[in-house]
């Protein structure tokens, strides 16, 4: 009975081990830059928010009519 325990602690911990080395592994190549598949990095251009001067990438900035806004509350702050 001892044998069978020690076995599935063994187990056990070794699941842990490989299940955290998968998330790392997945944590670490989401926080690369994105790449082209000839291993280019793709550059994003910044830009900086008119009310608070965040800077953010351009693809999640909002477009305003009086200029670009880092959140929705920011560009009805700057329509009013």
């Amino acid at each position: 009975m001892k044998y069978l325990l020690v076995t599935v602690f063994v187990v056990a911990i070794f699941w842990l081990w490989s299940h955290n080395r998968r998330v790392e592994k997945k944590q670490s190549a989401d926080a690369r830059p994105p790449t082209r598949p000839g291993g280019q990095v793709v550059l994003t251009e910044m830009v900086a928010c008119d009310v608070c001067k965040v800077h953010l990438p351009r693809f999640e900035a909002l477009i305003g009519n009086k200029g670009i806004y880092c959140s929705d509350a920011h560009r009805r702050q700057a329509r009013d």
